[in-house]
């Protein structure tokens, strides 16, 4: 069912029956782990539209942000086609519901959006740029996310880079924003190295700027950024599940987009993890509808 509102208040189609630039799609469930119940995840979208709402009747003002309107003076470009049927331990249907819209939105074409879930929600996503690569894949997280099973599991939330590793299509990971003690073990470290991850922790942001991270971004590739939310510092999105303190700050997360833009080009996102039920007077939601709107901001820019 389609949500409403929808993100800043975007139609589910052009009016001029154009195709859009970018389309935004949620998925509240991915792969669940056998006893774990990723209900509270599911919530995390249709936050993040509520939460866009009072810029709804902005989007022609002057973003600073951006430098300027969102869609650059141009026509509006970017729809919401709402909320996918993922059911919560229908782990291969759901796989499948994302997959296809990924590849759907692709064929148009046009960018692909996804709000989760959680952090199993970018493997299927990922699978369906499958016949649009080579992408590398820029992830802003906290965590590592290369265990190969758990729970007996291998395509939940602790698994997304060592999946997408396997991948054809993708031609190299970048991981942001790694810190504190999390999902890595030695094992998966050395895995993830054989493979030829570029790991940018946390601290190295903070020293050197977010030229860190975009320099292992080969100039003009196409990139998939997968935003996991407790990449950021829980001071500005306190509503995840696994708080960790020095992440990225707001202001380091959209650098890192807009220098994307400029250097590479951004060709698929997704934004996983957000946790409303943890959330604090909705702070969490506001921080990732904004970094959304830069995405949006980011992708028209691209030309």
């Amino acid at each position: 069912m389609t949500a409403s509102p929808s993100f800043l208040g975007f139609p589910d189609h052009l009016a001029d029956g154009g195709t859009p630039r970018a389309v935004i799609f949620a998925a509240g469930h991915g792969t669940t782990y056998p006893g774990k119940d990723s209900s509270g995840y599911a919530m995390a979208a249709d936050a993040i539209r509520a939460a866009s709402q009072e810029d709804a009747a902005l989007v022609e003002h002057w973003d600073f942000d951006l430098g300027g309107p969102l869609f650059d003076g141009k026509p509006a470009c970017c729809i919401d086609t709402g909320n996918i049927p993922a059911t919560m331990h229908d782990n291969a249907g759901n796989r499948a519901l994302i997959e296809a819209r990924t590849r759907e939105i692709l064929a148009l074409p046009a960018v692909p959006i996804l709000l989760g879930g959680d952090d199993s929600v970018p493997i299927p996503f990922l699978a369906g740029f499958a016949g649009h690569g080579p992408v590398w894949i820029l992830q802003i997280d906290a965590h590592l996310d290369w265990r190969d099973e758990v729970l007996g599991e291998r395509y939940g939330y602790s698994n997304p880079m060592r999946r997408a590793s396997e991948m054809a299509h993708v031609a190299g990971i970048v991981q942001v924003g790694i810190r504190g003690v999390g999902s890595a073990r030695r094992s998966e470290i050395e895995a993830a190295q054989r493979y030829g991850s570029r790991f940018v922790t946390a601290r190295e942001v903070h020293a050197n700027g977010v030229e860190a991270a975009l320099r292992h971004i080969p100039e003009a590739a196409r990139v998939v950024v997968t935003l996991d939310c407790d990449g950021l510092d829980p001071g500005i999105m306190p509503g995840v599940g696994a708080r960790s303190p020095g992440g990225l700050t707001y202001t380091q997360v959209i650098d890192l987009i807009a220098g994307l833009g400029r250097r590479a080009r951004i060709a698929g996102f997704d934004l996983v993890e957000l946790y409303p039920p943890a959330d604090i007077d909705g702070l969490s939601a506001l921080t990732a509808s904004r970094l959304l709107v830069n995405v949006i901001g980011t992708i028209v820019r691209q030309g």
